[in-house]
């Protein structure tokens, strides 16, 4: 690839779906939103791969270029700021608070989500040491000041993935997708509604059910929420499949790149396994889970993105190269696979005594049926993120957890407030 790997989902066209990616930190006490102003502009200085605007070179390429006009930290606005655009300095990233919240927004073209969380704990370490004056112990932590770990702005290519045959490809029992679902909520004026739910549970207890039945913590998110749709949809679908996103940084041999290199499992279930016992279920899903994140399959599939991304590299003109991805984006074109629901899971992070002036912490991301898991402290949350407000899926996977005898506890439901792309 010609240019870097932070410009090429730039191409995509976000007006449907927002690609900027919001994050929620609840803290324990109101926010302070000048002290925050000072705390994330001392922060980014340690993220300068972040601070950047966008470009276009004389082939009409997304260029990106250092930026260093100030992060804009505003209270959140009935009208959300885009990214890119004057209002938040040229950045693509921006911040706002609410009462006791912090939302940070960054375009889904500089990070995912394993690159995205380190910023925010460095931003929110810093914010702790600036209103409460203390220096938290937090290891776990990329404290402002401190030097770029060797493989952090590391980038892969395409003959640096490893050429092997994959050792598993996925042939899909063509899951459910929820097209009527998303029709409703991309053209229904009178039921367009993104919001989110957050379930929180008490980490202690839901892994030590994960232990005894052999899931690990995304795989059963999947097995339950396959569990719940299996309740609630139509007999008329046979199969309902989830979906979760795999960064195989670590098989790259950067693992602490904060790029974006997605790989993606599938796990189909005919509505007849959906009747298993839980623990056959886990020990299902974890085997497909092991088999589609061996590094041979997660290149086997960058390899096809890498390719795509070197085509679009010889084609000159803005709009031209924007066409181009319209025709052949990978996740919307005739090829693309889907679940009936993505779930994903981005790992756990050590806060540190950072996690004591924090309540909660999600991920929120455009789509419907689209669930992230995060972790904090003694907790693991579950964000639900809808197009619509809906009552049976919810009502099924509040069933699940009850007959499964799971505490938890539901708050909202949230406006999504995303973000959008003003570019070159």
């Amino acid at each position: 690839m010609k240019y870097s790997i932070n410009t090429y989902r730039l191409y995509q066209d976000d007006k449907k779906f927002s690609t900027v990616m919001r994050a929620r930190v609840t803290m324990k006490e109101p926010v302070d939103i000048d002290i925050l102003r000072r705390s994330v502009n001392t922060a980014i200085k340690r993220y300068p791969y972040y601070a950047v605007h966008v470009t276009v070179d004389k082939d009409g390429a997304y260029v990106l270029r250092p930026n260093h006009k100030e992060v804009v930290v505003l209270p959140v606005l009935k009208k959300c700021p885009k990214a890119g655009s004057r209002r938040v300095n040229g950045h693509l990233l921006f911040v706002e608070c609410e009462g006791n919240d912090i939302f940070f927004h960054m375009s889904h073209s500089l990070c995912g989500g394993k690159g995205f969380q380190p910023w925010i704990m460095t931003a929110v370490y810093q914010y702790v040491v600036d209103k409460h004056h203390v220096l938290p112990d937090a290891p776990g932590i990329r404290k402002p000041g401190s030097p770029l770990l060797p493989d952090e702005t590391a980038e892969c290519s395409l003959e640096a993935l490893p050429d092997e045959k994959p050792i598993y490809y996925y042939a899909g029992m063509k899951p459910a997708v929820l097209i009527k679902d998303y029709l409703t909520g991309l053209y229904n004026p009178f039921k367009r509604d993104p919001n989110y739910l957050v379930f929180t549970f008490d980490q202690k207890s839901l892994i030590n059910f994960i232990k005894v039945n052999d899931y690990s913590v995304v795989s059963f998110f999947i097995v339950v929420i396959a569990k719940a749709l299996d309740r609630v949809l139509p007999e008329k679908i046979r199969v309902i499949g989830g979906e979760t996103a795999h960064n195989p940084v670590k098989d790259l041999g950067i693992p602490n790149s904060h790029c974006d290199y997605l790989s993606h499992a599938f796990f189909d279930y005919d509505r007849d396994m959906l009747k298993w016992d839980m623990e056959k279920l886990g020990t299902m899903t974890r085997g497909l889970m092991i088999l589609q994140t061996d590094p041979s399959v997660a290149a086997g599939q960058l390899r096809k993105l890498f390719g795509l991304y070197d085509e679009l590299d010889q084609i000159k003109g803005l709009k031209e190269k924007r066409a181009f991805i319209k025709k052949h984006n990978p996740s919307t074109g005739k090829d693309a696979r889907h679940g009936t629901f993505v779930c994903n899971y981005t790992g756990q992070m050590d806060w540190g005594e950072v996690a004591d002036y924090i309540e909660n912490f999600n991920y929120i991301v455009d789509g419907h049926m689209v669930f992230e898991v995060s972790s904090i402290g003694d907790k693991i949350s579950l964000t639900v993120m809808r197009l619509f407000r809906e009552t049976k899926y919810i009502g099924a996977l509040k069933e699940i957890l009850d007959e499964l005898e799971i505490p938890y506890k539901v708050e909202g439901p949230f406006p999504k407030h995303l973000s959008r792309h003003v570019l070159p």
